[in-house]
């Protein structure tokens, strides 16, 4: 098996293992401030779509679904949602969870490209906290161009934008002071649950051979490995899509403090949604 083939294996199978406590293990998506605004994001990326097919018979494909958090905003709207992702499991779950009778699909990703899918199927295609997952997400990006419709779209979601990187003085002070840390009572002490959710980590034998393992797989998380917007913009380009719509917002959590985060969210931003259309 090749590097990639190893990724992509080691990816589906965290995935797999994870599906019981992956929502949990993301208040920074499972939160009203972050729901709320992924429901307009993808109500402005319906709204750009130019292709010649009608609402109602449209297919929006949602890449890496997941437990189905951007396919349930699809199916707000008019059209078919092909649910896709590398882990089974997580498709089982979501299509539990979802109903929708007909108008859900869901198709199991191999992880190197979009096929059997064939060229200009989809009239949307959407991928949220999708990319840094994947090992060469910018194979990916030209694969959702070659699948979307002409005048049909591409969303690319939730994904850490430049700021983050290189954070600005007001970013870094909201970050440096954002979280509310819980009372400190001096039944910590003898909580075994604390020092096991500090020893847990090093019991992991993975973390031994490689300092960068994370439990959700092969991550483009790192200062010196991350999504490069300009060259995921010039993969667009080059595949005849032309970028309507970028936004910059800064991500919420619940353990933030939500009036500093209200004050924050209006000088600096650390997250970026993009919306592109094919031309034609």
């Amino acid at each position: 098996m090749t590097t990639a083939g190893r990724r992509i294996a080691a990816n589906r199978a965290a995935h797999d293992r994870l599906l019981g406590g992956y929502d949990a293990r993301h208040p920074e998506i499972w939160n009203d401030v972050e729901q709320s605004r992924l429901v307009a994001s993808v109500a402005r990326a319906v709204g750009a779509i130019r292709s010649a097919t009608q609402p109602n018979t449209r297919v929006m494909l949602d890449i890496g679904a997941g437990t189905g958090n951007l396919a349930a905003k699809l199916l707000d709207h008019p059209g078919k949602v092909l649910a896709s992702d590398v882990a089974p499991r997580m498709l089982e779950t979501l299509r539990a969870r979802l109903g929708a009778g007909d108008r859900l699909m869901t198709m199991v990703l191999n992880g190197t490209d979009l096929r059997p899918l064939g060229d200009a199927s989809v009239d949307l295609v959407g991928a949220y906290s999708v990319l840094h997952h994947v090992p060469d997400y910018l194979a990916l990006v030209e694969e959702m161009a070659r699948v979307v419709r002409p005048g049909g779209v591409i969303l690319l979601e939730h994904e850490k934008a430049p700021a983050y990187w290189d954070p600005p003085p007001a970013l870094a002070r909201y970050l440096h002071g954002a979280v509310v840390w819980p009372e400190k009572r001096w039944s910590r002490f003898v909580d075994p649950r604390r020092y096991w959710a500090r020893m847990r980590p090093w019991l992991v034998w993975q973390r031994w051979l490689d300092p960068r393992w994370m439990p959700e797989g092969d991550l483009h998380i790192w200062p010196d490995d991350h999504v490069e917007w300009p060259r995921v913009e010039a993969r667009l380009r080059a595949a005849g899509c032309t970028v309507v719509h970028v936004e910059e917002h800064l991500a919420y959590e619940p353990r933030f403090d939500r009036t500093a985060w209200e004050r924050a969210r209006h000088e600096c931003a650390d997250t970026r949604a993009l919306i592109a259309r094919k031309e034609g």
